[in-house]
């Protein structure tokens, strides 16, 4: 495709591709049209991601309560992203200037490499079960460990009892583990269950309320605690690689082996310090989570989950890692926990989280996460280039003018 500005008369029956040169300078109309071809969206499609104000009273009375009102957001679209061989436009929804930009850009860096090649685990989301010990004698704690050992085969039949339509879609409780907490005299139980499409709350706290009731009658005397899920879903996560050669970052300015050696030194400043490491990791989540905000899915859990797993050595760390190989090409890295879904909830309800999902060719969970873990590479990508290059500032500045230019013109 040529670097000339997209119009309907040339993009329509051209190959499917997200490299869409001009994309950000057409009419905000032209943008959703020419996504609405990409995507193959009907006019109720388009109407819905034009509307400006697409969820009824009836849904925004569902989703909060004592609901007065709705709060948009404006929904962008990245372009240029390249994931596991296949073309991807992006929904963002984002209200910071410079945020769906960045992601393209990154994209495109990613893109002369091959584009992003991604993984997931298996959904497994995590409950936990509290078990309060601080009455027990000794000799029964000593008990405890081989008393579920024994009954875990049980336990797991009996959790999965009325979860047979998941079951059939291979999905269900997989395994129950149990550690100490002996700052607290307690025993947490972790139960995994995979979730399949759905994000899975509410299923794991059912279970977790239903095992509650068996294990109190097998431990007698024990007291349980909280059941409830944990948002540090260790065992589901999602994984996105890149390899980008020096000269993709040639400019008259700038050698590309002077850029990807600014942006390695750049994550090496986060990996050693907490300060720079906040900031870093913001700026993975600020692609991260106008994409899972778009797709009607739980940023506040998904925030949580990626920070936390910033700490599990001990110390905060970067999120996404840079190295350079020795000819000098950039590889990236991000491995974070990402517990989405594509069924229930707001994704089925939301109409602009359904068209959403739409425009990605409705991905599956794990597909949907890898989206997002790529977006977050991007993201962080084009913000370490930045400030190994010309500074962060230059390029948000020149975005958020806009911004300044309407609180002018309306004296604000």
């Amino acid at each position: 495709m040529s670097d000339k500005p997209l119009n309907d008369d040339i993009y329509w029956g051209l190959e499917k591709t997200s490299r869409l040169p001009g994309f950000h300078s057409l009419p905000i109309g032209e943008r959703a049209q020419a996504t609405g071809l990409f995507a193959k969206l009907d006019q109720e499609d388009l109407a819905v991601i034009q509307s400006f104000g697409a969820i009824s009273k009836e849904l925004t009375d569902t989703f909060i309560e004592n609901a007065v009102g709705t709060f948009s957001l404006p929904l962008g679209i990245a372009t240029n992203f390249l994931i596991n061989g296949k073309d991807y436009l992006v929904p963002m929804a984002v209200e910071e200037s410079s945020v769906v930009a960045a992601a393209s850009h990154g994209a495109k860096f990613a893109r002369a490499g091959g584009g992003f090649k991604c993984s997931s685990t298996d959904p497994i989301m995590t409950g936990q079960l509290q078990l309060k010990l601080e009455h027990m004698s000794w000799d029964y704690k000593a008990e405890i460990n081989e008393l579920l050992f024994s009954a875990k085969p049980d336990l797991i039949e009996f959790a999965n009892r009325g979860l047979e339509r998941l079951i059939e879609r291979g999905g269900g409780v997989k395994d129950i583990e149990w550690r100490a907490l002996p700052e607290l005299d307690q025993i947490i139980i972790h139960i995994s269950i995979d979730t399949r499409d759905a994000m899975g709350a509410n299923i794991v706290n059912t279970v977790c309320e239903k095992l509650a009731k068996v294990i109190g009658k097998l431990l007698p005397g024990v007291e349980t605690g909280l059941r409830i899920l944990t948002n540090l879903t260790i065992h589901r996560r999602a994984r996105a690689e890149c390899i980008i050669p020096a000269c993709a970052f040639e400019r008259p300015e700038y050698r590309g082996e002077q850029v990807t050696k600014g942006i390695r030194e750049a994550w090496l400043f986060a990996k050693h310090d907490i300060y720079r490491a906040t900031t870093n990791n913001k700026g993975v989540m600020n692609g991260i989570d106008p994409v899972v905000i778009a797709t009607g899915n739980d940023w506040r859990a998904t925030e949580a989950g990626c920070h936390a797993w910033a700490a599990r050595n001990g110390s905060y760390e970067p999120l996404a890692e840079w190295s350079l190989d020795s000819n000098q090409n950039l590889k990236g890295v991000l491995e974070v926990p990402m517990a989405v879904g594509t069924v229930g909830g707001v994704t089925r309800l939301h109409p602009t989280a359904r068209a959403s999902l739409k425009i990605l060719g409705f991905p599956n969970a794990k597909e949907l996460s890898e989206i997002i873990v790529a977006v977050g590479l991007a993201q962080n990508l084009s913000a370490l280039r930045a400030l190994a290059c010309e500074g962060i500032q230059k390029g948000h500045m020149d975005l958020h003018s806009k911004n300044l230019q309407l609180l002018r013109k309306n004296h604000i």
